[in-house]
């Protein structure tokens, strides 16, 4: 119940944060098309506002299968279903947020003001050291805007927890408006940050809820001319030395972990600092000097499981990741939420040594993947990011103390490494192939005579033997960089970014072998998509071996949608 003093909110319970909660999943599934419009990458892949829905759907499920009316309890369900339900990266960063508003109101029965704001402030710190580094103009300065804007009117001493969220939902608009100063490939495009306009939306929808009334659905806010924009894109950052060579990774098990305890001891032990889970199960990654260090610290608060140390020697660092779009989803799939539904123990046969899941969007290249030894295929990547839960899943089936997860595209990585949180008796591995010819060199190089190390190790140099290239098309009109792009053209992409674009499939394609020097290379691999004739694949092939006859080519039908091409060349 909501506690009303003087037509002000005083207090919310769990029923109230109920409603809330499925408040927010109702609007974002209304606006999802609209969000998904302000993504400036134009290729079809995991839309922002989809993947931000089924994450917040996920969570209003679980909420609204507790039967406790305390706010702590329907915060902490809805966090757990978040994790499972998270859906790409902007899904990945909203799981966080959640995880930190319910750590915010913990032990609590109902909330006031002061304590809403505080858990959105936790939510907002929660994410920033979930990121490794963290990208302003994101969903993060929107949220942190926010958060900032309900502490300043909840501390003014007016107890309306309405008044707390509007006040933090005007300066989130603030923060909004800005964010493509903070990012100029938004300024170029003339839209605001995705991921800040979803979390606006579950704000404007917790305002309606607490009112009574349908949510109203805000439109961002209008941007100012761009003509003449500088173009500047913005892309992966790397860390050409390593400071800290060694990947350390494990799970602890106790009682009343404190996951913001740990991260603030071991933020200065290393970088890529990542600490997840509940109060009774906590997953610490971290790239360190000292693994040792690590272990002995953490070995005070429990039982370690599952460890695993990497030397990743010269391994570049991702830093940025950039959500990216269209879709056409079914909403109407059921999330599995509570924990007799999606942890049920298969008992069957023993565990192996090894397994492996792939994610994949072709009948054709889940194939190849079968007869290279993949275990179980995640059928999704670009149209649909699997969610945490749905990787969780194929793994368990998997029946390994080992799974290695190939995510096979860079919005689906965050996701996969969420799993192991999940995850009792396996061990997983995320190898963070971005590309199917990626994910092909990995499988090439696994030896299963090898241990987890030797294999991770292997997977991961595999990877950067290969370059990758797409061929697609535009789902809508923008700028990148200095392409002028305009819906329905060919695209050409080599390792995720756009090097050209024409009218032409064939034109493109060679515009992209050009672009991955083909002619140095000793094999090309072509996977076709399922809207190419192959009388067409067929011109492809004839003219590289035309240019150059001593170069292998090996031809698939991989029966992807919406990439006509994707090509590999090592």
């Amino acid at each position: 119940m909501k506690v009303v003093t003087d037509s002000k909110i005083i207090t919310i319970d769990g029923a109230m944060l109920k409603r809330m909660l499925i408040s927010g999943s109702n609007l974002l599934d209304k606006k999802k098309k609209e969000i998904d419009s302000l993504n400036v990458f134009p290729v079809p892949d995991g839309d922002t506002g989809t993947n931000m829905h089924l994450t917040f759907k996920a969570a209003a499920v679980a909420a609204e299968k507790v039967s406790q009316n305390s706010i702590y309890e329907v915060a902490g369900a809805a966090s757990m279903g978040s994790l499972m339900g998270a859906r790409g990266n902007s899904g990945v960063i909203l799981s966080q947020i959640m995880r930190g508003f319910a750590k915010g109101l913990e032990g609590l029965k109902e909330a006031n003001a002061l304590q809403i704001a505080n858990a959105l402030q936790m939510g907002v710190d929660t994410a920033y050291k979930a990121v490794m580094k963290p990208v302003e103009g994101t969903i993060l300065t929107v949220s942190r805007e926010t958060a900032k804007g309900a502490a300043v009117k909840a501390k003014s001493g007016d107890p309306d927890i309405l008044a707390t969220l509007k006040a933090g939902y005007e300066n989130g608009q603030i923060a909004l408006a800005k964010t493509p100063d903070l990012l100029p490939v938004l300024k170029q495009a003339g839209v605001v940050d995705a991921g800040g306009e979803g979390f606006l939306t579950i704000i404007d929808s917790w305002v309606s809820s607490l009112e009574g009334k349908e949510a109203v659905n805000f439109k961002a806010p209008e941007l100012p001319s761009q003509k003449g924009a500088e173009a500047t894109t913005v892309g992966i950052s790397r860390v050409e030395e390593l400071e800290f060579p060694y990947c350390t990774e494990f799970l602890v098990k106790g009682k009343n972990l404190v996951t913001d305890k740990i991260i603030e001891d071991l933020s200065n032990e290393g970088d890529s600092l990542l600490v997840v889970g509940t109060d009774e199960v906590v997953k610490i990654h971290v790239h360190t000097q000292n693994p040792g260090l690590i272990l002995d610290y953490a070995i005070k608060y429990g039982t370690l499981h599952e460890i695993q140390i990497s030397n990743m020697h010269s391994q570049n660092e991702k830093a940025a990741h950039n959500d990216k779009e269209p879709i056409h989803v079914e909403d109407s799939q059921q999330l599995p939420i509570n924990n007799e539904e999606s942890l049920e123990e298969i008992v069957e046969e023993p565990f192996k040594e090894h397994g492996i899941v792939a994610v994949t969007m072709g009948e054709g290249i889940a194939e190849i993947f079968k007869s290279l030894g993949v275990d179980e295929i995640v059928y999704g990547g670009q149209t649909m990011n699997p969610s945490t839960n749905d990787l969780a899943e194929a793994a368990r089936k998997v029946r390994a103390q080992n799974v290695y997860i190939l995510p096979n595209n860079g919005n689906i990585i965050m996701a996969a490494s969420q799993v192991n949180v999940l995850l009792e008796d396996s061990q997983v591995h995320v190898i963070p192939t971005k590309s199917i010819p990626q994910a092909i060199a990995a499988l090439l190089s696994f030896n299963p005579d090898l241990n987890h190390e030797g294999n991770n190790q292997g997977m991961t140099d595999a990877i950067k033997q290969v370059m990758s290239g797409e061929v697609t098309y535009a789902v809508r009109s923008s700028q990148f960089g200095e392409l002028e792009i305009t819906e329905g053209d060919i695209l050409g992409l080599v390792e995720g970014e756009i090097t050209t674009t024409a009218r032409d499939i064939f034109e493109v394609a060679q515009n992209v072998l050009e672009s991955m020097s083909w002619r140095e290379k000793d094999i090309i691999t072509i996977f076709y998509g399922k809207d190419m004739a192959e009388e067409d694949v067929q011109v492809l092939q004839d003219w590289l071996e035309k240019e150059k006859p001593d170069i292998e080519v090996e031809v698939y039908p991989g029966k992807q949608p919406l990439y006509y091409y994707i090509l590999g060349v090592e």
